[in-house]
Parts: C-alpha cells; sequence; structure tokens
C-alpha cells in the first residue's frame, strides 16, 4: 500500500518505477499532467481491472487525482496502498486503530492536523488526503535512494513505521551494506528482534534500537510486495 520530519518528518516524514514504466515516479508527469484521461473514462477504456477497483476509482477516483496532484504522487500508486491497506473499505479499522481508506493512525492524525489542518481522517477525503500527505512526506526522507528503492523503502516505512525503517538502515551501515538497497534492508529487518541483542550493543549506543524489538518482518516485506505488483498492474490498465 508497502503500514517525524526533524521531529515530525522523521517519524511521520514517510511505492514507483516498474519495469513497464521506469520513468514513473512519485511525481511522474505521465500520470499527473492534465490531458490524461478523466477517471471515468480511464477505467471504462482498459481492462484487467478487478471490480472493487473500478467501483472505488467512480467513487473516489476525484479525490484521490486530485491530492495526488497537489503531492506529486502516482495516483495509481495510491490506488494500489489503498488495496492493500484497506481493500477500498472507507470504514474499516485495524486493531492497531488504523482507520479508513489509507489506514491512518491517531498519531498520525494528529500530525496532520499540524502540517496541514486535517482534524478528521475519518471521512474519505480527508483519508485520502492525509494518506496521500503522509506518503510523500515519507518519500521526501529517502531522498538518498533512486527509483523503486526509494519506493519500497517509502511503503516499508508506510506500514512499519519510519523509525523502524530507519533502525534497519543503521543494522545495514553497520554490516556493510548498502542503508538505500531494499534487499539490505530486508535482510536487516529479522536482525531487529531480541534475539540479536549482542548485536544492538554494537550499533547503537543504548544497546537496542529505536523503536524497540521488530518480529512482524514477513508482514511488511509481504506488504511491500502486494503493493508493488497491484501498482504494476493498475499501470498496465490505467494509462
Amino acid at each position: 500500500m508497502r503500514i517525524t520530519i526533524i521531529m515530525i518528518m522523521a517519524s511521520f516524514a514517510l511505492a514507483g518505477c516498474t519495469e513497464p514504466n521506469p520513468g514513473l515516479t512519485f511525481g511522474s508527469k505521465e500520470a499527473l499532467e492534465d490531458g490524461v484521461p478523466s477517471v471515468l473514462e480511464a477505467h471504462r477504456n482498459q481492462k484487467g481491472l478487478d471490480g472493487p477497483t473500478a467501483r472505488s476509482i467512480e467513487r473516489f477516483g476525484p479525490i484521490v487525482r486530485k491530492y495526488a496532484h497537489t503531492y506529486q504522487v502516482d495516483w495509481r500508486l495510491v490506488l494500489a496502498v489503498m488495496k492493500q491497506e484497506s481493500s477500498f473499505r472507507p470504514k474499516v479499522k485495524s486493531y492497531k486503530g488504523a482507520y479508513g481508506l489509507m489506514q491512518i493512525m491517531p498519531i498520525t492524525e494528529a500530525e496532520l492536523t499540524q502540517k496541514i489542518g486535517v482534524k478528521n481522517t475519518r471521512t474519505p477525503y480527508n483519508n485520502i488526503k492525509g494518506g496521500i500527505y503522509h506518503l510523500k512526506s515519507l518519500y521526501r526522507y529517502f531522498d538518498s535512494a533512486r527509483g523503486d528503492e526509494r519506493v519500497r523503502l517509502t511503503l516499508a516505512a508506510y506500514n512499519a513505521g519510519l523509525n523502524r525503517i530507519r533502525d534497519a538502515q543503521d543494522i545495514a551501515r553497520f554490516m556493510g551494506d548498502d542503508p538505500n538497497s531494499w534487499k539490505s534492508i530486508k535482510d536487516a529487518l529479522p536482525l531487529l528482534s531480541s534475539r540479536y541483542h549482542t548485536l544492538h550493543k554494537r550499533v547503537w549506543e543504548n544497546g537496542v534500537p529505536r523503536s524497540g524489538y521488530f518480529r512482524d518482518v514477513t508482514q511488511t516485506t509481504n506488504y511491500v510486495d502486494n503493493i508493488m505488483g497491484y501498482y504494476d498492474s493498475y499501470q498496465l490498465a490505467l494509462r
């Protein structure tokens, strides 16, 4: 989907180019320029969309397109995040308290109020607006990564939290791996479990990851892979 920037951007400040369209990123001109077909034309003229996606484009497409354009995010990527996060259900709530189409946590909602004045992310409109802003904020943080790598790191941070991915980057650096490579981060995430406390003492001065121990590695890696798969499909079906 994939769930602060200097305080706010560093924990809040939260996927990309795929093989069929290597030039497409968060700010893809192709995906955002005014001359593209309308949302309804786009899905009616293309094949390969499942029913929930097509219905969601009819219902939420204009909002998604509006804020995807505002924050320079490929709207098809936003759809992929929504599919993974909520299966396009606007009122779904997770056991952790995340809510809506983009599954926004209460703490993130508080930060969105400060940054863009969104006080209630329970409405689909604000949930989409806030979720896209949050996604782009995280993307800005990973400015040392490129292309798909940057997109995947962004999605991982959207799912697991920015500081969790920063912890994995610290371990990757310590191991001599590239902290801006998704493969390196996937390899490092399992090392954030309490089982590797001896390693943690060598990486961090206080001997523990800044976000604590981590056990949901498979959930995060599957999240990223699923969204990138949906995004591939949407790039082919929605041009």
